[in-house]
């Protein structure tokens, strides 16, 4: 009986539409459940050493306090160059099994869209077998009619599963697309590990220097805080480095980071902790150009903003110095010492001519750049005061909403650090 027949060989197709997963979850949860145990391990580590750096802080200054500061530094980014590389390894296995799974799926899509082809084809042929025909094929009408219902529940089943694949396939893609996306993010942070690299170089050179220095005795040492704290002259003079803008005298960023105290209540030391910091990111990123570090797609509107913002200032955009395209992020276009992105200029571009009575501020000019670093700052709970306070707001200054991410809590630490010292050249010139 040929619609028999046709049933028999729909049935031979559903196997083919029920999903299965040749990759063992529980093999998968096992590796997961390892990796994150030992990125745990690693973050605890990071954290001891953070506190060590802390409590050490709070001793008296001496050399074996401050040799103790810089092998805990050192020690801290080594962990942390460790613990991103281990989550960039996870994710890459991550991806692999995503992607294998979707081939998968993308194959048996493709066989289920052949099969439901030819079940369309013999369902033409069976509307045009006339009523009739189709009972007299038949030797008995309660098969008929058993047949019939069996044929609807066939097509409900074969709808189901088809709609089954689909939502796993688009659930699947989205999945990989979200692995990409934070393995571009971490691929991309691996950058900022040739930064803490050098700077684990500069910290172990600064650490032999001061032990040949001091011939490792606690007296020398004493001696060449001593001689420090006299040279206030050369302390003023020094350059204090900006990005984007000419360096200027030690003294003068302090004048303007005091000045931005005043408007904001952000701590002048901590503030010219994140300048120097986002001059010394910047310079291992590199000077980038307008069109080429904003071309993302990603970046229309931060393309818009630049141009507006050179064009109330009569500025020629291609001859303006703006960060390259960063590790951590898809655009460019960082501006001036400050380094804001153009949007984030024209959300305070407004608040900073009315503190600096610039009609036209310019994320160029430092004392614009201060002002406006420091009202970010303050908006993000710099204000307080606190160590605990000051570093989330050094955080959410580089990553905003992403800011408790632990890849990025290099960044906290290094202007604390970096605000540790500039207090100290601060209290020298001041008294």
């Amino acid at each position: 009986m040929k619609f028999r027949v046709f049933l028999g060989a729909i049935a031979a197709l559903v196997p083919f539409l029920i999903f299965g997963q040749a990759i063992n979850p529980e093999l998968i949860g096992e590796k997961r459940a390892e990796l994150e145990l030992e990125l745990a391990q690693l973050e605890a580590q990071i954290e001891g050493q953070r506190s060590l750096i802390i409590e050490k802080q709070r001793e008296s200054t001496s050399l074996e306090r401050d040799i103790a500061i810089l092998d805990a530094q050192i020690d801290k980014a080594r962990l942390e160059i460790k613990a991103r590389n281990l989550a960039i390894a996870g994710l890459s296995e991550s991806i692999s099994t995503k992607s294998n799974l979707l081939g998968e799926l993308t194959e048996k899509l493709e066989r289920e869209k052949s099969s439901l082809a030819g079940l369309i084809r013999r369902l033409d042929e069976i509307d045009q077998v006339t009523l009739v025909e189709l009972l007299l094929s038949y030797n008995n009408l309660s098969d008929f009619f058993v047949d019939v219902d069996d044929f609807d529940t066939l097509q409900k089943s074969l709808q189901v599963s088809f709609d089954e694949i689909l939502v796993t396939k688009d659930v699947t893609e989205g999945e990989r697309a979200n692995l990409e996306d934070r393995k571009s993010a971490e691929l991309e942070l691996r950058g900022l590990q040739e930064l803490e690299k050098k700077r684990i170089e500069e910290r172990e050179t600064e650490k032999k220097q001061l032990l040949k220095t001091t011939k490792g005795k606690e007296a020398e040492y004493q001696k060449l805080l001593a001689a420090k704290e006299k040279n206030a002259a050369q302390i003023r003079s020094q350059l204090f480095l900006l990005r984007g803008s000419p360096n200027i005298p030690f003294e003068e960023a302090v004048r303007l980071a005091n000045m931005a105290f005043k408007i904001t209540g952000v701590r002048p030391a901590f503030l010219l902790g994140i300048i120097a910091e986002e001059s010394n990111l910047g310079a291992n990123v590199g000077t980038g150009n307008w069109k080429e570090d904003l071309s993302h797609s990603r970046c229309a509107k931060q393309r818009t903003a630049f141009v507006q913002i050179t064009s109330e200032l009569g500025l020629d955009p291609d001859q303006l110095p703006v960060s390259k395209r960063a590790w951590y992020g898809y655009c460019g276009g960082a501006m001036g010492p400050a380094q804001f992105i153009p949007t984030t200029w024209l959300l305070y571009k407004d608040l900073v001519a009315r503190a600096t009575g610039h009609n036209l501020p310019n994320p160029w000019i430092p004392e614009d750049a201060f002002v406006a670093s420091a009202f970010l700052l303050r908006d993000n709970g710099a204000a307080e005061g606190t160590y605990t306070a000051e570093r989330r707001a050094a955080l959410k200054y580089l990553a905003g909403s992403n800011w408790n991410k632990s890849a990025y809590a290099f960044y906290g630490d290094d202007v604390m650090s970096l605000a540790a010292k500039y207090q100290e050249q601060i209290n020298i010139i001041s008294r």
